[in-house]
């Protein structure tokens, strides 16, 4: 965004300087003189915005950011490094786990009604031991019980779908840390860079505005990276939580269609 406004810039001044060239053809002597006082700067303006131009194209984002996270100052900048990359690790985890944990229940229902009809309670739960995946494990479970009756199996199958879930969300407090905590640090790192911009003026004895503005600037990187972090991580913390809350959309629907099975199973037997 800022090259595009650089070339804006740019290609405006270009406009204004020829758009005032050709004014000063048809103006009298006297006027051209000035009118070729105001150009020179303008052309030296243009000259100056094009190799800005050039020279952050050369930078690449990596090398923007690199230079800016040492301007923060490295000693506010690495603990929201730290929450960042550790909270991608936690997030990455669970995506990883949660992917392996979406098991086809279709199929999975399926194939342990085939197998009560051929095997009985055995089969069936063979064929849930042999399936990876928190509802196959629920399935286990409440197979387990099948001989205490109904109400046993129902009550196996919701206390070990709860423990199924808390497996599910585990480390998402973690994440929930680290998004409260890197903008904080950003906001901290802030306050403290801005008082140590006006002691060094109170000490200087002098309110010069390029001091000012820069100790402001240094100062203000750390809420942007913090921001950063936080944003980037509540994007991870609710995606998670939505393939979380299908899967357990999941293992609600299958369990009842278990106890569907059971209770069809048991009339015929």
């Amino acid at each position: 965004m800022k090259k595009l406004f650089a070339y804006l810039a740019v290609v405006g001044m270009m406009s204004f300087g020829s758009v005032a060239m050709a004014q000063d053809e048809n103006a009298a002597a006297p006027a051209a003189e000035q009118t070729e006082a105001a150009v020179a700067p303008a052309e030296e303006v243009t000259e100056e915005a094009s190799a800005a131009v050039a020279v952050d194209e050369e930078k690449s984002l990596h090398q923007v950011l690199k230079e800016k996270f040492v301007e923060g100052g490295v000693e506010w900048m690495l603990p929201v490094l730290a929450c960042i990359v550790l909270g991608l690790a936690i997030a990455i985890e669970r995506i990883i786990y949660l992917t392996a944990a979406n098991t086809n229940t279709k199929k999975l229902l399926a194939q342990v009604e085939s197998a009560f009809n051929e095997g009985g309670v055995e089969k069936a739960k063979e064929v849930c031991r042999n399936t990876r995946g928190p509802v196959a494990s629920i399935f286990y479970q409440g197979l387990d019980r099948y001989n205490e009756g109904p109400d046993m199996v129902e009550k196996a199958v919701a206390s070990y779908g709860s423990v199924q879930m808390g497996r599910m969300e585990s480390g998402l407090s973690w994440i929930s840390l680290f998004i409260a905590i890197a903008p904080s640090l950003g906001f901290m790192g802030t306050v403290v860079g801005m008082i140590q911009a006006f002691d060094s003026i109170q000490q200087l004895g002098d309110m010069s505005p390029v001091a000012l503005a820069g100790g402001i600037k240094v100062a203000l990187l750390t809420t942007i990276f913090g921001l950063i972090a936080a944003i980037c991580l509540q994007i991870f913390y609710n995606y998670i939580v939505a393939k979380i809350d299908g899967v357990v959309n999941k293992m609600e629907d299958a369990s009842i269609s278990l106890m569907d099975i059971i209770l069809k199973y048991q009339a015929k037997h």
